[in-house]
């Protein structure tokens, strides 16, 4: 089931979603001191472009240095990123079977508003997961 979500959400939202992240990320690059930020818009766009079967979780170790970093964040790329996704999120709230992915949607919108301090992990539960 999460792989006929994933490719329903890559058709119809994920990839203008990565594309907003890439390009955020290729933006940050420029100056050097926001490489970080870059790194962390590159690691939201994997998520963006493939969300269901994994999930956000706090990072324990992150302290003020995430907060005031998030702070940089909204201000650079997570304010206009986070619009994205509640544009797209209310026109796939449209149809029936885009009600999941705007669901998904919204709940991206937090991580890209703070995506410093998150980890994305896997929701697979295999035989080699430790868990």
């Amino acid at each position: 089931m999460r792989t006929i979500l994933n490719i329903i959400w890559v058709i119809f939202a994920g990839w203008a979603l990565f594309l907003g992240y890439v390009v955020a990320g290729i933006l940050l690059c420029i100056p050097i001191l926001t490489i970080p930020w870059a790194i962390a818009s590159f690691r939201l766009a994997g998520y963006a472009l493939w969300p269901f079967g994994r999930q956000v979780v706090d990072r324990p170790k992150s302290g003020v240095g995430a907060f005031l970093g998030n702070i940089v964040w909204v201000v650079l790329a997570g304010w206009w990123l986070a619009i994205a996704h509640i544009v797209s999120g209310l026109a796939l709230c449209i149809t029936i079977i885009g009600i999941p992915m705007a669901i998904a949607d919204f709940k991206m919108v937090p991580i890209s508003l703070m995506p410093l301090g998150k980890d994305i992990v896997s929701t697979r539960r295999g035989p080699f997961d430790k868990r």
